[in-house]
């Protein structure tokens, strides 16, 4: 009897630790990316805005995946014009915090001034 009940409660275990182990996964949410291409109209402008987002995204766990780097080769359609960045967050939640950040407000303001930009957030590939 005491065997029954030992394989009875291992089973139990079992089944209970892979369903916690599965709600971990289904929690588990996916990066995302920043991507902004960017036309300078002010180079010094442009680069105290540059300084003071770096700030906010590191503020807010982001950190840069391509920043302003060297194009290697054009593979289809034509390459920025002039300078662009990719930045990643752990999740959408943590991008929206640095969205929703006060400081975004004057961010915003200046960005308008020195350069025209295209940008999006894409979601990456869970973890």
């Amino acid at each position: 009897m005491k065997t029954r009940h030992a394989v009875a409660f291992a089973i139990a275990g079992a089944a209970l630790g892979a369903l916690a182990v599965e709600g971990l996964h289904a929690q588990a949410k996916p990066p995302v990316y920043v991507v902004n291409e960017i036309d300078v109209t002010d180079k010094a402008g442009f680069q105290t805005y540059a300084e003071a987002q770096s700030k906010l995204i590191q503020k807010h766990g982001g950190r840069y995946v391509i920043r302003g780097g060297k194009i290697v080769a054009t593979l289809a359609g034509t390459p920025p014009s002039d300078r662009y960045t990719v930045y990643m967050f752990d999740n959408q939640d943590s991008m929206q915090a640095w969205r929703d950040d006060p400081a975004q407000k004057d961010g915003l303001a200046t960005r308008d001034k020195v350069g025209k930009f295209r940008s999006f957030v894409v979601e990456g590939l869970s973890k």
